[in-house]
């Protein structure tokens, strides 16, 4: 059975904002007021107005459904209660209390979210199959394929089968389920919420526990579902499980705020509706109190807090247009902090988050109060995300059609289709499970651009090797270089909101990653990928030796079993670590007698780079030990160099020349389009010595038309 007990964790009731209004708009339909804080209030089989169609047990459920689908079919929700009850009679939660009481609250929080009836009916029956005698089939008969498949894809996977990877095979097969109808999400999230609340009982260990997967996996979900009212209130919960020493003193200071005689709030709200009176803009104007997370992340941010910080102001209108009136009135009538404005009307967030944020300071003692301004309907789905959006895979209604069509779809998210890429090659359990925390931290998403006018959704920190991944997934392999913003970049470039990235593609299908990739790869697709193709064609390990020696010949292609044995491709370099396999960076291409360290990564393999390379502040900071190497008696070496040009005939043909007649080998070769009769050139060569490093670089530049020849240089930190 699922988490039970009363005797809640969760925080105590907010006393209650001041509404008011400037001048009460007209409405086209009634939109209750989103408040999940009165559910733990609730009296679930109390009191209720009789209903002849319902049990009285469902009641608030009904009362709360018709507020929002006043013509729905109640049908359904009479069967399905009915059902519920008579399979979990006889069960009884920790607390004592019949266990019927669970998917009641759960259907509950769902109802006052918005939810349709569908999902409702699910919701009573999710714990059914999972808990009772009542198979799939039978939900499948008596409420139809959707029902069926929203409880089978909340249905817990048996311990008995999967034994320690049941948790982590139950939340891939739910997100599976999501990946095709997000509504199984939202009766996991909300059934969370309610566990959450009635965490009290049970062992101290086992609500760390729970928490701990709340906080890493349900609350990141409930963000990226845009259903911030279960977000806030699970925030709150695991701050009282986990950290119950600075919850209490936070509840404290709360407490101590709201028994003030002036709130500071409530005067700049009054200043606010009478602006927008004057003005002829109908709006609600609300003090929306900060949840206790919130409230401790401003303390920790501002040390002391002031009135002002306890919350925010909440100005609601009918139209988009309406929410840019009232933010010009603000700024022209009070004293804007311009550094706080954000529009995230014209640039929605990835969770269908719209809003415009602005602050205010008053004239009297200088407090900043933020302010916030959207539609209803904006404010609607702020607070339900998908869940408002109801069946997400019906016919839209003409409201949804004025709307925005983009916005309105939530059936496949980007952040859900590249989770449910990258899940598919996770090779075990483990893996899937610390994947999924680790890519579901990452909160925030950038958009990149195409050449082709296409937009590859990454999130923040990703570089040109996940962008290859994203867009082309195995094949990228085939990558050999990128250009950012039309100028080369190196695959481990870090990206950033808008910019455009062309990937350069190689003819070889064959081609394998750089092991270099994987010290670049930030998105969980790319990783998976990169291993997955290394692991299926390993290099042959090296002679153990001591220290361990090897030639290091980063990316050269493999010679066949019978070829004569090639001339040294790169300089040797000594390691302390026997047996490991050396390679040299690609993103600084050290030769000798450059000053190198060295760090161990995946597979065994010391990767060698230059001391000033970028990449080793980075791999220190993160805590990478560093292993000791340096360069042996073998002096051949393996670096790139640019050279830039004015352009001319036969340029390439003399400068190529030049090089071969120094001994080198070209590897690889780039050269870009003519930028005002400047061009600009990269070569990767082979020296079977690298004292003739320096004349080459001298005949190089002693090409007619060649101005400059250098060697290829780290990128600095965050670039």
């Amino acid at each position: 059975m699922n988490a039970e007990a009363v005797n809640p964790a969760s925080p105590g009731p907010v006393p209650p904002a001041a509404d008011g209004a400037a001048a009460p708009a007209p409405r086209r339909k009634a939109r209750p007021r989103i408040d999940l804080r009165r559910l733990g209030r609730a009296a679930l089989l109390g009191s209720a107005p009789r209903s002849r169609a319902l049990p009285d047990a469902i009641g608030h459920v009904v009362e709360a459904h018709r507020a929002h689908h006043p013509d729905a079919d109640l049908d359904p929700l009479r069967r399905a209660y009915v059902l519920a009850e008579s399979s979990h009679r006889g069960q009884m939660r920790k607390s004592g209390e019949p266990y019927i009481t669970h998917p009641l609250a759960v259907t509950l929080i769902l109802a006052e979210l918005g939810a349709e009836t569908t999902t409702l009916t699910a919701s009573l029956l999710h714990d059914t199959v999972e808990d009772t005698e009542v198979t799939l089939d039978q939900v499948g008969d008596q409420f139809g394929a959707e029902v069926r498949y929203l409880v089978d894809g909340v249905t817990k996977l048996e311990k008995v089968d999967y034994g320690a990877a049941a948790e982590p095979e139950t939340f891939r097969k739910m997100l599976l389920a999501t990946g095709n109808d997000v509504r199984v999400m939202s009766i996991k999230l909300a059934d969370r919420l309610h566990n959450m609340r009635t965490l009290g009982v049970m062992r101290r260990e086992k609500q760390e526990r729970i928490a701990k997967v709340t906080r890493d996996v349900l609350i990141p979900l409930a963000e990226r579902l845009g259903v911030q009212a279960l977000k806030s209130e699970l925030e709150d919960l695991v701050f009282a499980v986990m950290h119950p020493e600075e919850y209490a003193h936070t509840r404290e200071l709360v407490q101590e705020n709201a028994a003030r005689a002036d709130d500071p709030l409530a005067a700049v709200a009054d200043e606010v509706r009478g602006v927008l009176r004057e003005a002829d803009i109908q709006a609600e104007v609300l003090i929306r109190p900060r949840h206790f997370v919130s409230v401790h992340r401003v303390s920790r941010k501002r040390g002391t807090l002031r009135g002002a910080d306890f919350g925010r102001l909440l100005v609601l209108v009918q139209e988009d247009a309406d929410c840019y009136a009232v933010l010009g009135e603000l700024h022209t009538c009070m004293t804007p902090v311009v550094s706080e404005f954000k529009d995230f009307i014209a640039v929605p967030k990835f969770n269908l988050y719209q809003s415009l944020h602005t602050a205010v300071a008053r004239a009297e003692d200088g407090q900043v109060v933020e302010v916030l301004i959207r539609t209803h309907q904006m404010h609607k789905v702020a607070e339900a995300g998908v869940v408002a959006l109801g069946n997400p895979y019906a016919q839209p209604s003409e409201e949804q059609n004025a709307g925005d069509g983009e916005r309105a779809d939530p059936t496949r998210p980007g952040w859900l289709s590249r989770l449910l890429d990258w899940q598919r090659g996770a090779p075990d359990p483990d893996t899937f499970w610390s994947t999924l925390r680790e890519d579901l931290a990452q909160d925030r998403e950038i958009t990149v651009f195409r050449p082709d006018g296409g937009t590859l959704g990454l999130p923040e920190g990703a570089t040109c090797v996940d962008a290859a991944y994203a867009q082309y997934g195995e094949d990228a392999h085939a990558t050999i270089g990128a250009r950012v913003n039309g100028r080369l970049a190196t695959m481990s470039t870090v990206l950033r909101d808008g910019d455009t990235v062309q990937l350069l593609m190689g003819q070889d299908p064959a081609s394998e990653p750089s092991r270099q990739w994987l010290e670049h790869a930030h998105t969980p697709a790319a990783r998976i990928a990169i291993q997955r193709r290394l692991a299926a064609h390993p290099e042959p390990a090296p002679e153990a030796a001591q220290p361990s020696r090897g030639p290091v010949t980063p990316g050269a292609p493999r010679p066949a079993a019978d070829a004569p044995p090639a001339r040294p491709a790169a300089a040797d370099v000594l390691v302390d670590r026997p047996g490991a396999t050396v390679r040299l960076a690609g993103c600084c291409t050290p030769v000798p007698p450059d000053e190198i360290t060295g760090f161990a990564v995946r597979g065994g393999v010391v990767t060698v780079h230059r001391a000033e390379c970028a990449v080793v502040a980075r791999m220190k900071s993160a805590g990478r030990a560093e292993v000791g190497v340096r360069w042996g008696e073998s002096t051949g070496c393996r670096v790139t160099l640019l050279a830039e040009s004015f352009g001319r005939p036969h340029l390439l043909a003399d400068l190529t020349e030049a090089m071969a007649l120094q001994g080198a080998e070209i590897v690889s070769a780039t050269v870009e389009p003519p930028d005002r009769q400047r061009v600009r050139h990269s070569y990767t060569v082979v020296l079977p010595d690298a004292a003739r490093l320096p004349a080459l670089m001298r005949a190089m530049r002693d090409v007619a038309g060649v101005y400059d020849v250098s060697r290829a240089q780290p990128q600095p930190a965050g670039a």
